[in-house]
């Protein structure tokens, strides 16, 4: 998944390696499935094949789609996993982007609309061609919550999962609550922020994580679906939710949207919140947080 995985639980001698070894293998399961770097890949069949036929999904894939699409709906665009027509002309190692002439070409293959799928067949057809879609905004939030539902089936009843900025807590830490930093998104190595947690989700997306500078402006691997660029206005986005998939999904929203606009969508979320720093370093809490 190009990031690191981490396992903290209380367990039995037996039960706890056990456990850590099952985790690490469903993240690697998940990887081989919907890493868009592996040819063999069901996500790279879909890319390779979907704009000529309908292309036949395994029952979880369908179901990710589904929440994906969903999700586009939710947010009227600002999440969708077809930006990757644009997200794939940036090279953030060799600090390269692409010219207007390619952004506009291919922004016209972007839009959750193209992505047809069939709940009949259990497939999905692409519009037209190159349209393409990337999972690196849903999929590691979908393996912190398959981790967590196998530990749990093991009889682990306090544990942390972290994929990257997507965490799922299960239970408490043992009579307290699990306490996760918000780190500084210009700072390395200090926090804006600790949040007391139990049995939840916890994601967060920000520009610091794959970005290069050019011409005084910061462009992140985060991307506006609508424009193709970096959004501007949000160093970082930080979502609670009951499942990592929504929190994963919601994080990437607010970045877009932008703290106003984005906290309001999250306070029609069911046991969501959030917590935003804007481009100034300023922090924005949702309702839920501000009463806290």
């Amino acid at each position: 998944m190009g990031t690191a995985i981490t396992v903290e639980l209380w367990a039995d001698a037996v039960t706890g390696p056990a456990a850590c070894a099952a985790v690490i293998e469903e993240m690697h399961r998940i990887d081989r499935a919907m890493s868009p770097h592996k040819p063999e890949s069901e996500l790279s069949r879909i890319n390779r094949d979907a704009h000529r036929a309908p292309v036949a999904l395994s029952d979880e894939m369908f179901a990710l789609l589904q929440r994906a699409i969903g999700f586009s709906e939710f947010s009227q665009g600002a999440f969708d996993i077809t930006y990757a027509a644009i997200g794939r002309l940036y090279d953030y190692h060799a600090h390269m982007r692409p010219s207007e002439e390619a952004l506009a070409r291919a922004r016209e293959c972007v839009g959750w609309r193209k992505l047809l799928l069939d709940a009949s067949s259990r497939s999905l057809r692409f519009a037209h061609e190159g349209v393409c879609i990337d999972l690196g905004g849903f999929a590691k939030g979908h393996a912190v919550d398959r981790a967590a539902a196998l530990l749990a089936s093991m009889g682990v009843a306090h544990a942390t999962v972290s994929a990257g900025g997507d965490s799922r807590v299960i239970g408490d830490r043992r009579g307290r609550p699990w306490h996760i930093g918000i780190r500084d998104p210009r700072r390395e190595g200090e926090m804006v922020a600790v949040l007391p947690l139990a049995d939840v989700a916890i994601s967060t997306s920000g520009d610091y994580e794959r970005y290069f500078e050019a011409g005084g402006q910061r462009f992140h691997h985060l991307i506006d679906p609508a424009t193709g660029r970096s959004p501007d206005g949000v160093r970082s986005v930080t979502v609670i939710a009951a499942d990592a998939l929504t929190s994963e999904a919601l994080s990437k929203t607010v970045f877009v949207l932008g703290p106003e606009r984005g906290l309001r969508l999250v306070e029609s979320v069911p046991f969501a919140d959030a917590v935003a720093v804007d481009a100034l370093g300023a922090l924005h809490f949702s309702a839920g947080l501000r009463r806290q």
